[in-house]
């Protein structure tokens, strides 16, 4: 995996709308993810100011981020935010894949999760939920893969209940005792 890394950024671009994010509860028991984030795109030029606007707000000003650079086509290494600049590092071995570290000078570190922007609602509103119980053991490509599987287990339902709507089992049955009309014989 290679990642392509931008020197110098010139210009600012429009942040996107408002970020999708989920917190643990302050003062809750610490897990190993302080909660998830849902970006809209994989742009983190567009992404990091609309994430830092939030945090910064409530964690302190958030200095410096890392990824793993198999989720995010272009890793610029440095993002300019309202006031200040963010440094972004990455990890292609060392990182989960689907969890951006983020610092500042306050909190210290926070973990979250990151939810695929092609991800259904309904998918990313259960793992925003899992990323936020408080002393969690869930590491990111864990809940991930727990969603896939789960999604998978769905999906096979929805076939077989399909199947049974359209007469599948029955028919089957039907087959499988030897009920077959025979022509007359002569």
């Amino acid at each position: 995996m290679t990642a392509t890394i931008e020197p110098t950024i010139i210009k600012e671009r429009l942040p996107s709308a408002s970020a999708r994010l989920s917190l643990a509860p302050i003062g809750s028991v610490p897990g190993l993810l302080d909660g998830a984030w849902w970006p809209r795109s994989r742009d983190l030029l567009r992404e990091i100011p609309t994430l830092t606007g939030v945090l910064d707000a409530c964690w302190g000003r958030i200095t410096r981020v890392t990824v793993n650079p198999a989720h995010w086509p272009v890793i610029p290494r440095k993002v300019p935010v309202a006031g200040h600049t963010v440094h972004v590092g990455w990890f292609a071995d060392e990182q989960d894949p689907n969890k951006m570290i983020l610092f500042s000078y306050t909190v210290g570190r926070l973990d979250l999760l990151v939810i695929p922007p092609e991800t259904e609602p309904a998918a990313a509103a259960r793992l925003m939920a899992a990323a936020t119980v408080p002393g969690g053991f869930g590491t990111a490509s864990g809940l991930m893969a727990d969603e896939a599987t789960s999604h998978d287990a769905a999906e096979a339902r929805s076939r077989e209940e399909e199947w049974e709507t359209d007469g599948g089992a029955a028919s089957a049955a039907g087959a499988a005792t030897g009920t077959l009309t025979s022509a007359p014989r002569r």
